[in-house]
């Protein structure tokens, strides 16, 4: 055979090969390569997802713990504020009543010092109806 001369078994082996190829590379090897790109792309977009969600999360239990520190704290303002109007009403309170007791008191001794005057003052007069009385008993002939 000459130079020339092409073997024609390997070349249609190798043409074979070609058109295996482009049909395995349409059939199998593009989907699959598609399927695997979105698989990935899938799997980025959950892995975003999940990290927002996470920062989300943190964040909103920040807040929530901003927000029950700030409740917490107003509830012992109040509470603080209640507790000191209580004390400044018990004192008032004290203090009216302890002013109440020493006008009463005062009135009281009072009524006793006028009921005294008005017994001392009629002391004289009972005292000589009584002289009158024992006198008209003992004597009673003179007295008569």
């Amino acid at each position: 055979m000459g130079f020339l001369s092409v073997d024609w078994t390997a070349l249609v082996q190798l043409l074979n090969f070609a058109i295996f190829f482009a049909i395995l590379n349409v059939v199998f090897i593009r989907p699959v390569a598609r399927a695997i790109a979105k698989r990935r792309e899938y799997i980025n977009s959950v892995t975003s997802d999940y990290d927002r969600y996470q920062a989300e999360g943190t964040a909103l239990r920040t807040q929530a713990e901003a927000i029950r520190a700030a409740a917490r704290h107003e509830a012992e303002q109040l509470a603080a504020r209640a507790r000191a109007e209580a004390s400044n009403e018990s004192a008032k309170l004290a203090t009216d009543y302890g002013q109440q007791a020493s006008e009463t008191i005062v009135q009281a001794q009072r009524t006793v010092e006028s009921e005294l005057q008005a017994a001392r003052s009629g002391q004289k007069r009972t005292i000589e109806e009584l002289a009158n009385e024992i006198f008209a008993r003992a004597v009673p002939e003179i007295a008569r």
